[in-house]
């Protein structure tokens, strides 16, 4: 595998404080705006949420994969995640991540394997690994079928 590898991506204006953004992997142009905190528009994605999104997004690639490596079989995985923004010396910025992911396995005694691989991902995750507000990791884990008492 190459030591480098390059992810382009092109931010364009186009009226108000909105935009869209396209990239080199041919997805679909994606619209949006500042916030509506910061005198954007309602409705549209958020530089923040970009950025709160690339972390999810990157945990659960990355548990996919450790998964698939590790030959762990689970049936279900989703994240939420919620940055938190405050004003600091300088200005704004991300003070801390929030990451929540909500691992649905097999069997009661996938339950601490899920955890430890869960753990795993974040701390291998290359995104969170390239950010500096603290990310905390506040996984769950689910049996299928099972009631949390």
């Amino acid at each position: 595998m190459d030591s480098e590898h390059r992810y382009t991506v092109d931010a364009k204006w186009l009226e108000r404080r909105r935009g869209e953004i396209t990239g080199d992997c041919n997805a679909p142009k994606l619209a949006f705006a500042a916030p509506p905190d910061f005198q954007g528009d309602a409705g549209v994605w958020t530089p923040e949420h970009f950025f709160v999104a690339a972390i999810a997004s990157c945990l659960i690639t990355t548990f996919k994969a450790i998964a698939e490596f590790s030959k762990f079989e689970f049936l279900g995985l989703q994240c939420s995640a919620e940055g938190v923004l405050e004003k600091a010396e300088g200005g704004f910025r991300f003070t801390r991540v929030l990451v929540k992911p909500s691992l649905t396995v097999c069997r009661e005694e996938d339950r601490e394997r899920g955890l430890r691989l869960l753990e795993r991902a974040e701390r291998s995750c290359l995104i969170s690994r390239s950010v500096q507000p603290a990310i905390e990791l506040m996984p769950t884990v689910q049996v299928a079928g099972v009631t949390a008492g």
